[in-house]
């Protein structure tokens, strides 16, 4: 009990996760479905960061002519989090494009309904 104390910016990421990974499971609504995605996200950025600060520690930039190593965090998580979150940036608006064109052909945003009407396209 007392590392999800002393952790609590991963155990928040993890909770966050888990939100996000129920809401994407359990709901039939697209837009719904899309926020649960981004919580998902969100939350791995969060753990990413979490992990790669060291307290007492700065950014990794040279001031007073200071470089050793033990005076900075490692650059790479936070390298990682800004390429991820371009990256869902991306993902999400394609998603959302993807739902405004099934929202106009099906006039739903309910996805077991999509599929149903697809199906019988099909036919």
């Amino acid at each position: 009990m007392s590392h999800l104390i002393t952790n609590y910016y991963e155990t928040t990421a993890v909770i966050i996760f888990g939100i996000g990974f129920t809401t994407l499971l359990l709901n039939r609504n697209m837009i719904k479905k899309i926020i649960g995605f981004n919580f998902m996200d969100s939350s791995i950025y969060l753990f990413l960061a979490a992990k790669g600060y060291i307290f007492g520690r700065k950014a990794p930039i040279v001031v007073n002519g200071v470089q050793d190593m033990e005076a900075y965090i490692n650059p790479i998580p936070s390298g990682l989090v800004l390429t991820g979150i371009v990256v869902s940036v991306s993902v999400t608006a394609f998603l959302l494009a993807l739902t405004i064109r099934l929202y106009y052909r099906y006039h739903t945003l309910d996805i077991d309904r999509i599929i149903q009407m697809a199906k019988k396209e099909e036919d």
